[in-house]
């Protein structure tokens, strides 16, 4: 499982289980840590839209929210990203709250 790893780090017995050990616990954390990047990527993109629409982040999600609107982040960033039509009249919907 260490095939790859530099040096001792895949050699030697004691070093290359050390390395695996680490290695494992990197992977376990940055799938975690993943998550909250796209979040932060779809936010980015929502709010960049969003202005481009005359409307900031913060006002859409909350007027989104009080329409009670089920569309998540995830799919608002690729609303915005593939089809800015859509996009265009989700914020009108939420403009008229």
């Amino acid at each position: 499982m260490t095939k790859g790893h530099y040096g001792p780090r895949h050699k030697l017995y004691k070093r290359a289980r050390e390395s695996l050990i680490k290695a494992l616990s990197y992977s376990y954390a940055h799938r975690k840590e993943r998550k909250g990047d796209m979040r932060r990527l779809w936010i980015l993109r929502i709010n960049a839209a969003a202005h481009a629409e005359g409307i900031s982040y913060s006002r859409l999600m909350n007027s989104l929210k009080q329409r009670k609107n089920d569309i998540n982040r995830k799919m608002l960033a690729d609303l915005a990203l593939r089809d800015p039509q859509a996009f265009a009249q989700v914020v009108a919907d939420a403009k008229a709250t």
